[in-house]
C-alpha cells in the first residue's frame, strides 16, 4: 500500500495521471500493449484530463471501465458511457475501448463484455472509492466471492444520495435503481489499482478503510488494502480524518 497526499486536487490528479500514464507505458514496453480500466463520477474528472494529456501509445491501449447504470440512454449526462466518450475516448483514441451498456439485453451484454476482458489481465486500474466505501456499485455489503466479471446491482440509497450531490441527478428518485457493475473479484486481478479519492466527502469512507483492522464487506474498500500494488491518491481534504489511522 502507499498512499500519497497532496495539499489540492489538482495536484493530486496531476501526480495520480502521472503515475498511471508511467504503468501504462510499462505494460507498453513489457508486452507490448496495455489494457486499462478507469472509472467514472466527479472525483475522477481532473485526473483524466491530465491523463488524457500524457505521452503514452494510446494506440496500444485498450479501455474497459467499471460501471454503468440500468436502462439509462447514453444521452442522459449521468451516463458513463457519455462521461468516457466525451472526456477521454475522443481525445486519446485508444486501440480499443470496450463500453458498459445497461441498455437491450443486459445478459448478452455482460457476457460479451466480459469474453473481451478476460482475454487478458488489466494492467492498470484508475478505482474511487464512494462515500459508502463503495468499489465500482459494489454496495456495502459487497459481494467478495463472486466468480463473475460483471453483474447487475441493487444501489443502496447512500449510494443514490451521492449521485444527487455530484449534480447527476435531481433527486434520488430519479437514479435508476439498479446498475452493472464489475466485482471486487475482478477489479482485484488487476495487475496495479490507483486509487484517486479527493474532497472532504470522501474522507469518512478513508477514514474508515484504512483503520478497518480487517477486510470488510461492509466497508468494500478495505478490501483494496490487500492488493499487492495498491496506490492511494489523496488530497488535505479527503485525508482529514485519517491521522489516527496510520
Amino acid at each position: 500500500m502507499n498512499i500519497c497526499i497532496y495539499e489540492t486536487s489538482s495536484e493530486m490528479a496531476r501526480q495520480a495521471a502521472s503515475a498511471a500514464a508511467r504503468a501504462i507505458s510499462q505494460a507498453i514496453t513489457e508486452r507490448g500493449e496495455a489494457r486499462i480500466l478507469l472509472s467514472t463520477g466527479e472525483s475522477q474528472i481532473e485526473t483524466l484530463g491530465f491523463l488524457a494529456k500524457e505521452q503514452v501509445s494510446w494506440d496500444k491501449v485498450t479501455m474497459f471501465h467499471l460501471d454503468e447504470y440500468i436502462g439509462l440512454p447514453e444521452s442522459h449526462k449521468a451516463s458513463f458511457r457519455k462521461y468516457l466518450k466525451e472526456r477521454f475516448l475522443e481525445v486519446v483514441h485508444p486501440g480499443k475501448a470496450y463500453l458498459v451498456s445497461g441498455e437491450g439485453n443486459v445478459k448478452e451484454n455482460i457476457a460479451a463484455l466480459t469474453a473481451s476482458l478476460r482475454e487478458a489481465p488489466v494492467d492498470v486500474a484508475l478505482v474511487g472509492i464512494g462515500e459508502n466505501g463503495h468499489v465500482a456499485f459494489n454496495d456495502p455489503p459487497a459481494d467478495f466471492d463472486t466468480k463473475e466479471a460483471y453483474m447487475v446491482v441493487n444501489l443502496a440509497d447512500r449510494c443514490k444520495q451521492q449521485q444527487v450531490n455530484e449534480g447527476w441527478f435531481g433527486s434520488q428518485e430519479e437514479v435508476p435503481a439498479q446498475a452493472i457493475t464489475m466485482t471486487v473479484p475482478q477489479i482485484m486481478a488487476s495487475r496495479t489499482i490507483l486509487s484517486i479519492v479527493p474532497g472532504v466527502r470522501k474522507s469518512e469512507a478513508v477514514y474508515k478503510t484504512l483503520s478497518a483492522k480487517a477486510v470488510t464487506s461492509q466497508i468494500p474498500a478495505t478490501v483494496l488494502k490487500t492488493h499487492p500494488d495498491w496506490h492511494l491518491f489523496l488530497d488535505r481534504e479527503s485525508a482529514g480524518q485519517m491521522v489516527p489511522a496510520i
